[in-house]
């Protein structure tokens, strides 16, 4: 048996020791760590496609000859306030797409908030419409709220009124793709 007094140094241990302590020493710090807790399989949850309706980076000036026209409506009033304009903008939308649109409540998260501003010649045809606020998921419904606007012209004489003869459309979408003209939400 040796003995080692104090200042001697010990002789180095052999490297496999090193390792099968560090070893260890990892073993027994992960026994300590709480337990991870079950993952548990989930259920395959079936996405609904979204209907094939084609996009486009502009809105157009005419109505899409391939779009559906919407009910015969009543010939617009002529507005006296940009407000009226707007309001009678929003109730023309709901009656031109009956199919399209859903009343009541908003549901508390929406599916797309596309914004529109449309510009309108004095007889209250459609000039031109602006993308205001692209939809962050299903862009399709931009296009939806573009043909919708052009089902639900003309908006009445706007003659009389300062220009511009313009107003904005924040359209609610659900998730049944349905929209609400968020003016008739207030």
């Amino acid at each position: 048996m040796s003995s080692t007094e104090p200042g001697q140094d010990l002789p180095p241990a052999p490297s496999h020791l090193l390792r099968s302590a560090a070893a260890l020493v990892l073993l027994l710090a992960g026994c300590s760590a709480p337990p991870h807790p079950p993952v548990l399989p989930r259920a395959p949850v079936a996405a609904p496609k979204p209907p094939a309706v084609e996009t486009r980076p502009a809105a157009p000036l005419v109505p899409p000859a391939h779009g559906t026209p919407g009910p015969k409506l009543p010939p617009p009033t002529a507005s006296r306030t940009h407000d009226e304009l707007r309001r009678q903008a929003a109730h023309r939308l709901m009656a031109a797409n009956p199919e399209r649109v859903y009343a009541g409540v908003v549901p508390p998260i929406l599916l797309a908030i596309p914004v529109l501003e449309v510009e309108l010649h004095g007889d209250g045809q459609i000039k031109r419409i602006d993308i205001l606020r692209r939809p962050g998921q299903a862009p399709e419904t931009l296009q939806m709220a573009i043909d919708a606007l052009h089902r639900a012209a003309p908006f009445g004489d706007v003659s009389r009124l300062p220009r511009p003869w313009k107003f904005s459309e924040t359209f609610l979408f659900n998730d049944e793709r349905r929209f609400k003209p968020r003016t008739l939400d207030f």
